[in-house]
């Protein structure tokens, strides 16, 4: 039988996209998102919010886009697996830290004219620029010699 892994997140960014970068030009970014979720205490009448933190992993060219598009307090809506992984921490003790490795993105926040990609740019990708797409100039025509 086989397995899945797969996350689908709506949140807002807690802080802005770290980027870490490594020989031969590859890179991650880093950044974490909140979600959240709310209910009415029937006994109290109070109302609850619960939020969970996330740590998103983007990489390469994705994560070039998020740091050039992205800021503290940002929704996004992320796609991707949980990884989880440990490391020595410089106390010695055994670290534990469980993240979400983007697969797909699309930017929730709206933004001012020009300024974020239109649609959602997976990680893989071929390996091109994602460029803001500028809104298309009507054109204008004078003189019709259309006949109807």
């Amino acid at each position: 039988m086989s397995t899945l892994n797969k996350v689908m997140l709506i949140g807002n960014l807690g802080d802005d996209v770290k980027m870490h970068y490594f020989e031969g030009g590859n890179c991650i970014g880093r950044f974490p998102i909140a979600t959240s979720e709310s209910y009415t205490n029937k006994q109290t009448g109070e109302r609850i919010t619960n939020t969970e933190w996330h740590n998103i992993v983007v990489r390469n060219k994705a994560a070039e886009v998020c740091e050039k598009y992205l800021k503290k307090g940002d929704k996004i809506y992320v796609e991707g697996r949980i990884k989880s992984r440990q490391w020595q921490g410089e106390d010695g003790n055994t670290r534990y830290s469980t993240e979400i490795h983007v697969q797909d993105f699309t930017f929730l926040s709206p933004k001012s004219e020009g300024s974020q990609p239109q649609m959602q740019a997976p990680t893989n990708a071929p390996q091109n620029t994602v460029a803001p797409q500028s809104t298309p100039q009507k054109q204008v025509e004078e003189d019709d010699d259309l006949p109807f």
